[in-house]
């Protein structure tokens, strides 16, 4: 636990900054009320650029499905052309971004503000947010910059400024891009992982050692950001599937376990999912809190992971596309999917149905517990790794801002990675709801240009496509 001094010093900071956090969420997460649930216009934007693109590029989240696998695990020595990391590295680097603690708590937030059925409803956004992915991790590789010495900088950044002065708008381009740029690095500064990944340290073990933890959280960050794109995609590359694994595995474990309860659980799903049931949360409110949490969780839209699959080694910058549709589909399609039939086959979402004060973590953290007393120790393995890995890619999101924006000198790389660490190292010590408030609107404030740029690159972004499918016979 934090010392008073300290606890004094984040009251004064988390009361300062509060008004300005206050303000700007109001605006980003500007919400309607929809059959008396809260909506944020901001979800709406991403899952309707999630349904333009599926229908524009003729379902490419199914018709590329098979083709993105291939991709995946083809060799990095196969790829010609510029770039630092293979395939399989982007897609972990990205990954590492986006399956974090928001799918350990996430899930059972919308299950308990939704119903289950809230669910349905997050698989359906990420069946959508499949093809925004495609679209903005292909132009992300197409727009990207090599320096001379073969480091990639790439990003949203790049081609928003680009498609606006096309278009005789150059200033607002610019402004435009550093705009997106800017949110970026806001949004890097993550302490709620590190705060979250301390607190269940302590609920597990029952040490409270907010400092230590902090600081080896920061370090070990700090070592693998410091080595660049090539690190952090071996890293990456690493972590991921040996996280996934962990993670999903206890899972799998769990409903063979529950086995007979299954059918039943799938029942309660669908009927919770389209307003059958007596006691569910309703249509509507299954439909916004699904859609809510999966663009949350996935990212697909914000432009996040357009960054990190920029770095990819290839001279096809579609190949990056298609290998990125990847991510929501395994980020919520399965990994969502498992956590929530993980907590409705144990019942244990039932107290917690309808109240809006649920923290999320600790309904998977009982779920888990209800198949052996040791399996939470699996889940903070796994919530630990999800929250470095996750700090680990948004460290490297806000260093390519910082190089977009200052120019991509060592000096401005280094430089960046320390702070942010150093930021990061407090963040098990003060938890600052303002600054969380003001990093999420952040993160949502980058789809607001990046969505824009998206519909105006889309009749380009299509010319490739049919021409990339004629090369290949797809």
């Amino acid at each position: 636990m934090a010392t008073s001094d300290q606890a004094g010093i984040a009251d004064a900071i988390n009361n300062a900054l509060t008004p300005v956090s206050d303000f700007v969420s109001s605006i980003i997460f500007y919400s309607v009320n929809v059959a008396g649930v809260s909506l944020p216009l901001v979800v709406v934007w991403l899952i309707t650029a999630g349904f333009v693109l599926t229908f524009y590029f003729r379902f490419i989240n199914l018709r590329g499905f098979r083709h993105a696998w291939r991709l995946v695990f083809r060799p990095k020595s196969a790829e010609g052309g510029d770039g630092e990391i293979s395939h399989f590295e982007a897609l972990s680097a990205a990954l590492s971004g986006t399956v974090g603690l928001g799918n350990i708590a996430s899930v059972p937030i919308a299950i308990t503000l939704g119903g289950p059925g809230a669910i349905i409803w997050m698989i359906l956004a990420g069946f959508l947010g499949m093809s925004t992915k495609f679209a903005e991790c292909a132009l992300a590789v197409k727009y990207r910059r090599v320096e001379p010495d073969g480091r990639t900088i790439g990003g949203p950044m790049f081609y928003i400024e680009a498609v606006l002065a096309r278009r005789g708008l150059k200033t607002l381009g610019k402004g435009a891009a550093i705009f997106f740029a800017v949110m970026t690095m806001g949004a890097s500064v993550s302490i709620f992982q590190v705060n979250q990944a301390h607190a269940q340290f302590a609920n597990v073990t029952g040490l409270s050692i907010p400092i230590v933890f902090g600081i080896i959280m920061a370090s070990g960050v700090a070592f693998v950001i410091l080595g660049g794109i090539r690190r952090i995609g071996h890293v990456a590359g690493i972590l991921v599937p040996f996280m996934g694994a962990i993670y999903l595995g206890a899972g799998l474990l769990i409903l063979l376990m529950n086995a007979p309860a299954i059918p039943h659980a799938f029942l309660t799903i669908f009927e919770s999912a389209f307003g059958l049931d007596a006691l569910g949360g309703g249509f509507v409110g299954a439909l916004i809190n699904g859609f809510r949490r999966a663009t949350y969780s996935n990212e697909a839209g914000t432009g996040s992971a357009a960054i990190a699959h920029s770095a990819v080694k290839t001279n096809e910058p579609l190949t990056e596309g298609y290998v990125a549709l990847l991510e929501p589909f395994i980020d919520t399609v399965i990994v969502c999917t498992i956590t929530a039939l993980v907590i409705v086959v144990t019942g244990v979402y039932e107290p917690y149905l309808f109240q809006s004060n649920v923290q999320g973590i600790e309904i998977t953290s009982a779920a888990f517990g209800s198949a052996f007393s040791w399996f939470p120790y699996l889940l903070l393995v796994a919530s630990m790794l999800f929250a470095f890995t996750t700090l680990v890619s948004w460290a490297f999101y806000g260093s390519q801002a910082a190089a977009y924006i200052f120019g991509p000198t060592k000096r401005v790389d280094v430089t960046f990675k320390i702070v942010l660490c150093v930021l990061l190292s407090t963040g098990a010590a003060v938890s600052l709801s303002a600054i969380v408030n003001f990093t999420d609107s952040m993160l949502f404030a980058m789809a607001i240009p990046n969505i824009i740029a998206l519909y105006l690159l889309m009749p380009e972004l299509k010319r490739d496509v049919k021409a990339y499918e004629k090369r290949h016979g797809l």
